[in-house]
């Protein structure tokens, strides 16, 4: 990997015009594996336990998703793509959580060579359609499936983008824009974030293990020597372009979800969803706005669980000869344009829970220390 320091406007880098114009420096993380158990395809669905099925049935039909199956205790979720479904929502007893991400094999054969290599054994998996999985525990602790279904769910009807005029180029004559009042119809997942005290670790498991790739790498100010924080990640499908991210990761005090996002249509998709949304009493986290690492419009909504789900579209695709960005993670480097971002998505409005959070991974052994929190909590003021 070629070394790329900062330089002046008019040197050209290997990252210029590109999503970064950083590259690693020499020896840094080459942001992937030279030799993984296998290389998973893309995130097939999401996991969470909820004492009130009919209440999250509800805010997922008001959100944009389908019902691909519901019985009295599993509520399956689907976008309008052919495919798994994205969401499954099992009833609990307690409090509600998230339990993981399941993550496409790309051949069935890829199960028997990562149960080999996990000592874990392939199992039958509950998906409509039926499938077989792999399940797995990461080093932060999030149990992750790897799964092959069988029979797939058909397309569902799509909503449509608009017809746009730009310019001197007239798509739309005659004809007027009234994009309905309705919700944005979710297509299909497109990646979660996960927060977690063991980050290094947890980055090389899903590099090792499941052959996934990063697109950019994030480090805190003054401490780029100490290794990179955050890392958007995504599945290495060789020549055939993959979303940016398919997960992202970042160092923090805590382990657990921080977001999942699902993609819409267009940008009217979006602000439409949202009206709808926020008519019905739903509170917006965070947007609408373009990201930076990614490029994604977005749009960020609480759950009635407090569950942070995003709508997007219009995200990077990168193949596999791309290699990692590197930029120093701050909060205006969250967005190229929209709202400044709030303390509620980054997390820093005070709570029992944060501070215990922030005492544990103090006193814990883990890569959280005084020096990392500090650049944490600059980052979020930056």
């Amino acid at each position: 990997m070629s070394e790329t320091r900062v330089h002046g406007p008019d040197v050209t880098t290997a990252h210029q015009d590109l999503h970064s114009e950083r590259g690693a420096l020499r020896g840094e993380h080459p942001g992937r594996s030279r030799n993984p158990v296998i290389k998973v395809a893309d995130l097939a669905w999401l996991e969470f336990e909820k004492p009130d099925l009919e209440r999250a049935e509800v805010f997922a039909r008001d959100f944009g998703f389908g019902v691909a199956a519901r019985t009295d205790g599993e509520l399956w979720l689907r976008g309008t793509f052919a495919g798994a479904p994205c969401v499954v929502i099992r009833r609990g007893r307690r409090s509600s959580r998230f339990i993981g991400p399941a993550f496409r094999a790309a051949e069935r054969a890829d199960l028997d060579r990562l149960a080999r290599a996990t000592g874990t054994d392939v199992r039958d998996v509950g998906v409509p359609g039926g499938g077989k999985a792999v399940d797995l525990l990461d080093p932060s602790g999030f149990p992750v499936r790897v799964v092959h279904c069988g029979e797939q769910l058909p397309a569902l009807p799509e909503q449509p983008p608009l017809l746009l005029n730009s310019g001197t180029e007239h798509r739309r004559t005659n004809t007027t824009q009234r994009p309905p009042r309705e919700p944005s119809r979710i297509q299909r997942l497109g990646h979660v974030v996960l927060e977690t005290r063991v980050f290094a670790q947890a980055l090389s498991w899903y590099l090792d293990t499941l052959g996934m790739i990063v697109s950019d790498f994030l480090f805190l100010d003054g401490q780029r020597d100490r290794g990179p924080t955050m890392a958007f990640v995504r599945c290495d499908l060789g020549s055939v372009p993959a979303d940016h991210h398919t997960l992202a990761m970042h160092l923090g005090p805590g382990t657990g979800y921080v977001h999942s996002a699902y993609q819409v249509t267009d940008l009217d998709s979006i602000a439409a969803g949202g009206e709808y949304l926020r008519e019905r009493g739903y509170q917006r986290s965070w947007g609408i706005g373009r990201h930076i690492q990614g490029s994604q419009l977005f749009d960020y909504w609480r759950d009635p669980d407090r569950f942070m789900l995003e709508h997007f579209a219009d995200g990077d695709l990168f193949s596999c000869d791309v290699e990692p960005g590197w930029a120093p993670m701050s909060t205006s480097g969250l967005a190229q344009w929209g709202p400044p971002a709030t303390r509620d998505f980054l997390g820093t409005s005070p709570s029992p829970q944060r501070i215990r959070d922030v005492v544990e991974a103090l006193r814990g052994d883990n890569e959280m220390d005084p020096a990392r929190l500090l650049g944490l909590l600059k980052a979020t003021k930056s």
